[in-house]
């Protein structure tokens, strides 16, 4: 079988998805079974115009290949991310066309890697797998100003479903996914592999870190144990900034509560990056900073008290399970999330202490920091299930069984 695999992000560049596909890329090429050959479409590294990692654009490897296209700059509005993408699946579409595969693997969060896969499994009349990592109908009505949003949605629906029901099979990444997408489409096959902990974050084990211990870095190379931030605890958060997280909106107020007990860290860029610059103005125990390697990052975790998380008050975020939650889990450290709906269960459940509190409520902020150990805790049972390496190798062999000679693109 020789499988065309699509994705927007990859490696070396920084977000989850990067993650995820690399790690299944390498599992199938790994793995012993009926793949001969996997063409990776992606794009060169462009997740945050202020971090920017080199990497070629042909490049093989084995039974892998792969190439990048280059893409224009991206912010966060529905007309700049349609021409983003546009940049990629053109060029991805004109190589597909002379390349020889027997299936289609597209992973993707924003719906049009998922639709440039149906129409290239369409096209081609191969089966397809999708991996869906959000629900972006869902997700980007109440992001759309409402003179677009009554053209835009129609459409994006009419999308989604030409892409899920060209699918062999689809995988979700968050159970919390299930209600919506089974009950949208029924004669769909779903299966429910979950985001994991990258190899990076399981060096040490988490009863090895200390909560406060600047080690990591010098304190003249890091923004956790520089300055004023060291001296007491730490709370970092790292990912993107952007209106689905909501910082502005909780974060400010927070670090103004508990500016005589907590310093604030946050690594990242993203669309309201400059909102919450602003709402920051005059703090002097919050800190922003551009996003870091990972090996930094890590650092980071290591000197950091508390790992904070936060989604914005939205009903498409009761859904989703943020893929942050298993890198902060693997390190040990106290987790402080903003989240409700699944997510908030996920946590309650499966990572001991954590302290769950409603989005934007600074007043269950404050409650449910105050329920923290800001001491390490042993999360190795939690660890074990949701390695990286284990789901995708559960994956990768769904991916092969899914995708077996004799099974076409559905109806």
């Amino acid at each position: 079988m020789r499988l065309l695999f699509l994705t927007f992000y990859f490696r070396p560049d920084l977000s989850a998805g990067s993650f995820r596909a690399t790690s299944l890329v390498g599992e199938l090429a790994a793995s012993p079974g009926p793949i001969e050959s996997i063409e990776v479409l992606s794009t060169m590294p462009n997740r945050y115009s202020t971090f920017r990692e080199a990497a070629e654009p042909h490049e093989a490897d084995g039974i892998v290949r792969i190439d990048r296209f280059a893409v224009r700059g991206h912010a966060s509005g529905l007309v700049d991310q349609v021409m983003t993408f546009a940049s990629y699946a053109l060029p991805a579409l004109r190589a597909a066309r002379s390349r020889r595969f027997d299936a289609v693997f597209a992973t993707s969060s924003r719906l049009f890697t998922a639709f440039l896969g149906a129409v290239v499994a369409r096209t081609r009349r191969v089966p397809l797998y999708l991996d869906i990592r959000d629900i972006f109908v869902e997700s980007i009505g109440p992001l759309l100003p409402r003179w677009i949003r009554w053209a835009a949605l129609p459409v994006l629906e009419a999308i989604e479903s030409f892409t899920i029901r060209s699918a062999t099979k689809v995988n979700l990444v968050s159970e919390g996914f299930r209600g919506y997408f089974e009950s949208k489409y029924p004669q769909t096959r779903f299966s429910y592999f979950t985001n994991g902990i990258d190899d990076e974050f399981l060096e040490q084990p988490p009863a090895a870190q200390s909560p406060v211990a600047p080690q990591s870095l010098p304190a003249s190379e890091s923004p956790v144990a520089s300055d004023r931030v060291g001296r007491r605890p730490t709370i970092l958060y790292a990912g993107n900034i952007g209106e689905g997280q909501g910082l502005h909106q909780i974060l400010p107020e927070l670090a103004r509560r508990t500016a005589d007990r907590y310093d604030f860290v946050v690594v990242g860029d993203g669309g309201t990056r400059t909102q919450l610059a602003v709402a920051a103005q005059g703090l002097t125990n919050l800190k922003l900073v551009p996003p870091v390697k990972r090996t930094e990052l890590r650092a980071m975790y290591g000197q950091a008290a508390v790992l904070f998380l936060h989604l914005n008050d939205m009903p498409a975020f009761r859904r989703v399970l943020p893929s942050k939650l298993f890198e902060y889990a693997a390190t040990g450290k106290p987790v402080l999330a903003g989240v409700a709906g699944h997510a908030a269960g996920f946590v309650e459940r499966e990572i001991r202490n954590a302290a769950v509190f409603p989005p934007c409520d600074v007043d269950g902020a404050m409650a449910a920091l105050a329920r923290l150990r800001l001491e390490p805790t042993d999360r190795r049972d939690f660890i074990e299930r949701f390695a990286r390496k284990r789901v995708a190798r559960e994956m990768s062999r769904d991916i092969v069984e899914s995708l077996a000679p004799g099974r076409g693109p559905a109806a």
